[in-house]
């Protein structure tokens, strides 16, 4: 699968060629400064924090080397490339300072202004104090930082005001539209096209759009589209938070006459519904905010904003609906709609609007857009009848079609997709939630004609295309049709490969839902719902960003959490929330404490202080919440283990009681905001707090432990597995505890019951126990429930069902948690959590069942980790790659007192090595960056 590829070292040859031509020795210069992100992200648009942090890593001119620290930094920000080029700060110099530090340093120079683009580098100081040469020079633009530097007023046409009034949302589930939602008259604004033309004049020097259209939107100038990102902006709370997006546009314009030309769509803001759709529900009509900032080289600005004088129009996409489809009348586009002469006469002025009551936030708030990646082509093209036919793209994934046809005007095309296929070989729409939703082209007969939608995917892996044309007429001839990728751009992060060919193929099943359903939201599935289910936040956090960079994303995920939170505290099992569910699919303690748990996962992987720091206070409030919800520290309501494997179908937990998992998390909730309170310097708070956490555990272990059968509750395999992963099993007991979770396991023929919520506390319990051997034999096999029955069964992406049941999504990362335990326990990358981000690492390989061999890679904040072993002939190599500016522990397997080598020497010996201790069936030894081979002959 072509996804985005992991972040490389791109500008190595850049810097060596950089260096020579400065007299500066590569030999001599043992580390560079590469990697420069601000606030997570590589030359962003739309920074509208004041004090953005700046990040880069160092790399190693001499792959051989080992030791290789920063020892200090300088960093320079600039007005201008120039000045940097310069060597010059006008903005900040921060001068050197005596530092390791290379992750999320605040910028602490000179007050930035809106709109401001600047520009930096940084140079490092190794170990012994040589200097590198500076850094490729990075940038970032900032947003706009008061409301105060808004010119601009929302928009919206008259019509559309009147026929889009907001209001609350109403769950459907694909029932019919109640009344007075039904109505027999389409809209005279299902979408909206909104133009101005702009008089540029000469020796333009700069371009800056900040621009926010709801629900989604298409930026075009002299007809060419502005950048690549898909459905933008990112799904919010309207009424809380409002993204906008910046561009920089200057090579778009020309002096003279130009034309800005808005496309705006419905997206998750105005779900009216028509066909099938999860809810319905409006924070209004389709409307626009934005202005073009022009600087020229005389140093006089001028401001271009959305206000009266822009002209609107009803767009030719006739149903935008985020669950129902897009369609698309290529007869209704007013032909040059969008570039300079239009002749607007027939078009109404805007009118002036209030927006939806969302603070209007930038990058701070949103996270990665979405892109088009790989195309894929059909396997097989199936004929039904005359003019239809099922494609199949050969993979379940979130796409949009990509059409290119001929026919006579009015002809229409209209693609319809579906997961799973009836036994006949029609589709079947069961897993999808049934109803209509499609994607229709209507042609206007003008020759070879191609579309891509604007503001709709689907998950699918077939494509009914059913042709029709007026009568008399021929019918449209599809020459192609591809399936464009859809998702988050994200960076991918991971790569994991085995011996062992089924679980690379489990790898392969959750990364294609993983990808399926990273979009501005990690939604639960590409087609049905697309909601901001919780639980799949932390559950699924470690699997997630082993796989891709995704610290941007959680960020937004946080401030939908804090969006979402009600007055007393709740935070509701999604965010945004769209729709207000009942009963424990609003309210369940598993769901809400992401808040929290996903927040402290973030701080281990990227040592991101503020977001806690941001959200503590809220944070405090939602552990109130579920203490006013107990009874004698017992929380006794939710969904509890969602999706187990019992003896009715799938939903709420039927093996585990919901009161031990909605307690588990309270008392987990309570330990993760001690540790948050103390690392932000609220001693008071942790120990209260602490003191919490303590009582929860009491009765807990009061409420649910069988002293007598040294099991929870009816001793399944979540009841047992959570309180072993979250500490709350006495020591004393804790060795009879985890042989009642294998004993259960061996019981079910090496078969998982565990489901949404249990599973990973499982796979936890037993690695962190020693117990792998007993998670490869239960993820081993394809007769039973579970990942290969899936594969066995034809799915290509994670299905929401261990037994991938037709009723049930065949798109759901939700059980992706084995993704963690490859990365972690298989390949061994895992940290030391009191020094966030991977800056002390831990490889600690696990080796069960027949592996002969297993290799990952993961880029940390501080540069790229590798681990990877093979066992030949009973002989055991241990490679492991700890970037500069790190250190790490190596677990090497080995019987107490063997022989281990590293480079052809005993291991204690090499360079870089110092041995510790032998535990837990290894041999441990401290390492300092670079790249080590320890080996274990078969002899010892």
């Amino acid at each position: 699968m072509s996804l985005p590829p992991p972040v490389h070292q791109t500008g190595r040859f850049i810097l060596f060629a950089v260096m020579i031509a400065a007299g500066i020795s590569p030999a001599r210069a043992s580390g560079l400064a590469e990697r420069l992100r601000c606030e997570y992200r590589t030359n962003p648009l739309g920074i509208d924090v004041p004090a953005p942090r700046l990040s880069w890593i160092m790399v190693s001119t001499d792959s051989s080397q080992r030791g290789a620290r920063q020892a200090a930094y300088r960093v320079l920000v600039a007005s201008s490339a120039e000045t940097l080029a310069e060597n010059r700060g006008d903005l900040w110099d921060s001068g050197r300072i005596p530092s390791d530090q290379s992750n999320q340093l605040g910028y602490v120079g000179k007050p930035l202004k809106s709109s401001q683009q600047v520009f930096w580098k940084v140079r490092i100081w190794d170990e012994h104090g040589e200097a590198s040469p500076w850094s490729a020079p990075a940038s970032w633009t900032m947003g706009i930082l008061s409301d105060a530097d808004w010119h601009a007023e929302w928009i919206s046409a008259r019509e559309a005001m009147a026929e889009s009034q907001p209001f609350a949302g109403i769950h459907l589930a694909g029932r019919p539209l109640p009344p007075p939602f039904a109505s027999a008259h389409p809209p005279i604004y299902p979408t909206m096209l909104l133009r101005r033309e702009v008089n540029v004049k000469p020796r333009l020097q700069r371009a800056v759009v900040h621009l926010c259209g709801l629900g989604q939107y298409e930026l075009t100038i002299n007809g060419q589209r502005v950048g690549e990102d898909m459905l933008a902006p990112g799904w919010t709370k309207y009424d809380k938070t409002v993204l906008y997006d910046t561009y920089e546009v200057t090579p778009l314009l020309k002096a003279g006459n130009n034309a800005l030309g808005v496309l705006l769509g419905n997206g998750m803001y105005n779900v009216r519904g028509g066909r099938y759709a999860k809810f319905i529900g409006s924070f209004g009509a389709p409307k626009a905010i934005g202005q073009l900032r022009l600087e020229y080289a005389d140093g006089t600005v001028d401001v271009v904003s959305t206000d009266g004088k822009w002209r609107v129009h009803p767009g030719p996409i006739t149903v935008s609906c985020v669950y129902g489809g897009e369609d698309f009348d290529a007869r209704l586009v007013p032909k040059g709609w969008d570039r300079p002469g239009f002749a607007e006469g027939e078009w109404a002025q805007a009118v002036v609007v209030s927006g939806p009551g969302g603070k209007l936030r930038g990058l701070s708030c949103a996270a990665p857009a979405l892109r088009g990646f790989e195309s894929l082509k059909p396997v097989r093209i199936t004929p039904l009848h005359t003019g239809a036919a099922i494609y199949d793209m050969g993979q379940n994934v979130s796409l949009m079609p990509r059409i290119q046809l001929r026919g006579p005007a009015g002809a229409v095309v209209r693609i319809t997709p579906a997961e799973l296929l009836n036994a006949d070989g029609t589709l079947d729409r069961r897993s999808s939630g049934g109803g209509e939703a499609y994607w229709q082209y209507t042609l206007d007969g003008t020759g070879k004609e191609e579309w891509v939608p604007r503001f709709f995917y689907h998950g699918s892996r077939y494509l009914l295309v059913a042709c029709t044309a007026p009568a008399g007429k021929e019918l449209p001839v599809v020459e192609s049709l591809e399936g464009v990728v859809t998702h988050s751009s994200s960076e991918a992060a991971g790569e994991f490969s085995s011996s062992n060919e089924l679980f690379n193929r489990i790898h392969a099943l959750v990364r294609w839902a993983q990808v399926s359903n990273m979009m501005s939201v990690l939604t639960d599935c590409p087609h049905r719902e697309r909601l901001g289910w919780l639980e799949q936040y932390h559950l699924n956090g470690p699997s997630l960003r082993y796989e891709f960079d995704l610290a941007a994303l959680y960020a937004k995920g946080m401030n939908d959490m804090a969006d979402s939170q009600t007055s007393d505290g709740l935070v509701p099992d999604i965010a945004p929330e769209y729709i207000q569910f009942d009963g424990g699919f609003r309210d369940s303690p598993e769901w809400g404490s992401a808040f929290l748990l996903s927040a402290w996962q973030q701080y281990e992987w990227t040592g991101d202080v503020e977001l806690l720091r941001r959200h503590y206070g809220a944070m405090q409030r939602y552990v109130a919440y579920l203490g006013s919800r107990s009874r004698n520290f017992i929380v006794s309501y939710g969904l509890g283990d969602w999706y187990d494997l019992g003896p009715k179908p799938p939903g709420v937990a039927q093996l585990t009681p919901v009161a031990l998992t909605a307690t588990a998390f309270y008392y987990e909730d309570a330990v993760v905001l001690t540790r948050i309170a103390r690392l932000l310097g609220y001693a008071d708070d942790a120990a209260k707090h602490e003191a919490l956490a303590q009582k929860i555990g009491e009765a807990f272990n009061h409420e649910f432990y069988d002293s007598a059968t040294h099991q929870y509750a009816q001793g399944s395999q979540c009841a047992n597995s959570m309180p072993l992963a979250m500490g709350i099993v006495s020591p004393a007991d804790r060795a009879a505890v985890l042989n009642a979770v294998v004993q259960d396991v061996a019981r079910h023929g090496n078969a998982l019951t565990a489901g949404d919520v249990g599973y990973r506390y499982l796979l936890r319990a037993l690695a962190e126990g020693g117990r792998s051997d007993v998670i490869y034999a239960m993820n081993n096999q394809s007769d039973r429930p579970g990942y290969g029955y899936q594969l066995e069964r034809g799915a290509t992406s994670l299905t929401e069902a261990w037994d991938a049941e037709p009723d049930s999504s065949q798109n759901h990362f939700m059980l992706g948690h084995i993704v963690e335990w490859f990365y972690h326990d298989l390949a061994g990358i895992g940290m030391d959590t009191s020094l966030p981000a991977f800056k002390k690492i831990i490889i600690k390989p696990a080796t069960p069942g027949d592996l002969a061999w297993v290799k990952a890679s993961y880029e940390s904040l501080y540069g790229r980790i590798e681990s990877g072993w093979n066992i030949n002939k009973g002989s055991f190599t241990l490679t492991a790659t700890i970037p500069p500016n790190s250190t790490g522990i190596v677990y090497v397997p080995a019987k107490a007192g063997a022989e281990v080598t590293e480079g052809g020497r005993p291991a204690g010996q090499a360079l870089g090595v110092k041995f510790l201790r032998w535990e837990d069936g290894a041999a441990v030894y401290e390492v300092s960056s670079g790249r080590y081979s320890f080996f274990v002959s078969r002899s010892n």
